[in-house]
């Protein structure tokens, strides 16, 4: 049991080490850590903790899906559908399709052109129902027998559209994040269609809502010419100029076919632009286009504005282009992520915004430094008092434990919030928790009358078990608490686990090894516990 190889022993310090290594520039101040990362290059600059909302303040966003844009597009897409299905089944119709609120109704006179479509309004229907992966029929198709058909979206359909609008979404604006440098922002679904984001550090919630607030529905269209079918014209707000300009409806290339977008400058002018690339479909659609209307505008319209108006002088099949519109530096940088990151599915309305400030946030830091540091002070003067030397042991395990979880959270990226500096204090009495079992059972062993070295393998092999069990069923709970929870809770869960793992460690495996060493040294005639 006091047998410990050399090897034991420097893979232990050497942890130990490593861990009071990656936490060091934790306890830096900001400058100084600033001081210290502009010496070195960015692949060498030293982690840090990262503090949650809760801690160092930020920027709390909740959205809301625009339900009412959701059913205009998917009324929208049902009459293209239903022309779809007129034109395929060559049946003629009385007035045009007339669009409705939730959907679409046309009158087909003809009873036998009515039958030949009817089955293929329910195919229809049931295309809507898979890919929304709705229970009940998402569409309600009615023949009111004098020739007029309905197809209207019902409440469940909008209800999974904006389900699943919410889930996409919440993918898009995770990467937009990701882009603007921070780190560990929360992204929860709040009911069936609202969105919370919290994003710690970033005080300028200007900048969150600009990243957030934008569909950016990227689109290529022709400008219209004169003596075009005003049915396929639209007529659009531009932003460069005020009035509107009138473009076809029919979409040459789509944003979806982006591969990359970065800000940059104009070589002519120098202004900042926004430089973009296609895959290889958007660039031979780009290239046909460009080189079959060559002398015509070619507008770039972005969440159904004009940004940009360029007139197409020379075909342009390289797969890359340029969008200028008078932008800023940060107004170029933010298209720039928006396109990167993709188009939202859905339109966000934000009913709600919160700036957390860094006062908030430092009286949390403190009122968790002085709960840890009590709570540590107290567990520290039992142990001394309770077991002299032995207590001073488990005072030494006990640094090493807090040095370890912290290093942990640094190495794995994981938010140190309140609820995470609440499992560390938690943490600090399971581990002398596990120290006492171990004296005691010693304690047990010595008046008993059995030898110095026979008590110290008793307590430490006949503990070991106990701890185990002991330490498994509380890994477990901490599991749950992660899988099943969010956001604080993951927070306390993750904190703990790491408390419970380093407990092992520390506790058992590193208090044995200071018994050993101190048994060697001073060899004892009596334990002092």
């Amino acid at each position: 049991m006091l047998r410990f190889a050399t090897w034991k022993i420097v893979a232990i310090l050497g942890m130990t080490f490593a861990a009071i290594l990656v936490v060091a520039p934790s306890l830096l101040s900001p400058s100084s850590y600033e001081a210290l990362a502009s010496k070195l290059p960015d692949w060498a600059r030293p982690p840090t903790i990262v503090l949650g909302l809760d801690l160092q303040g930020g920027s709390n966003v909740m959205l809301e899906v625009d339900k009412p844009s959701v059913l205009h597009t998917l009324a929208m897409n049902l009459r293209d559908d239903a022309r779809r299905i007129l034109r395929e089944e060559k049946v003629a119709i009385t007035g045009g399709i007339g669009q409705q609120a939730r959907g679409v109704q046309f009158r087909v006179p003809d009873a036998a052109d009515r039958a030949k479509i009817m089955p293929k309004l329910k195919a229809l229907a049931q295309s809507y129902s898979n890919r929304l992966g709705a229970g009940a029929p998402p569409l309600d198709i009615e023949d009111s027998g004098d020739g007029l058909i309905r197809v209207t979206v019902t409440d469940t359909g909008l209800t999974e559209k904006v389900r699943r609008a919410v889930d996409q979404s919440i993918e898009v604006i995770r990467r937009r994040i990701d882009q603007l440098g921070t780190r560990e922002p929360s992204i929860q679904r709040q009911g069936d269609d609202r969105i919370v984001v919290q994003v710690p550090g970033l005080q300028d919630p200007e900048q969150l809502k600009t990243i957030l607030g934008q569909t950016a529905k990227l689109e290529f269209r022709l400008v219209s010419e004169p003596g075009e079918n005003p049915a396929d014209v639209e007529e659009l707000e531009q932003t460069e100029q005020a009035g509107k300009i009138g473009v076809e409806k029919q979409v040459m290339v789509q944003g979806e076919d982006l591969t990359d977008a970065q800000p940059g400058f104009d070589q002519r002018g120098g202004e900042p632009v926004v430089n973009f690339r296609f895959n290889i479909k958007g660039a031979q659609k780009f290239g046909e286009v460009t080189s079959k209307n060559v002398g015509r505008l070619f507008a770039i319209v972005l969440d159904n504005k004009v940004i940009s108006a360029p007139r197409i002088l020379t075909p342009i099949t390289g797969g890359s282009g340029q969008i200028s519109g008078h932008f800023t530096v940060e107004q170029a940088n933010n298209l720039s992520i928006l396109l990167r990151a993709g188009a939202l599915p859905a339109k966000l309305n934000i009913v709600e915004e919160r700036t957390v400030g860094p006062g908030l946030g430092q009286d949390s830091i403190d009122a968790g430094k002085r709960a840890a540091y009590v709570g540590a002070g107290l567990v520290v003067v039992y142990m001394l008092i309770t077991y002299g030397v032995f207590g001073v042991f488990a005072n030494l395990a006990l640094f090493v434990h807090i040095a370890i979880i912290f290093a942990g959270l640094i190495l794995l990226g994981s938010t140190l919030t309140l609820p995470g500096i609440a499992g560390i204090v938690l943490t600090i009495g399971m581990a002398v928790d596990s120290n006492v079992l171990i004296y005691e059972r010693i304690r047990e062993e010595q008046h008993a009358g059995r030898s110095i070295l026979a008590s110290l393998d008793a307590g430490f092999n006949r503990a070991f078990a106990t701890i185990v069990d002991s330490n498994v069923t509380m890994f477990v709970a901490a599991a749950i608490l992660y899988f099943l929870g969010s956001g604080p809770v993951r927070g306390f869960a993750v904190s703990l686990a790491l408390g419970i793992l380093t407990t092992i460690v520390t506790a058992v495996t590193m208090t044995r090894m200071m018994i050993a060493v101190w048994y060697h040294r001073a060899r004892p005639t009596r334990l002092p516990i």
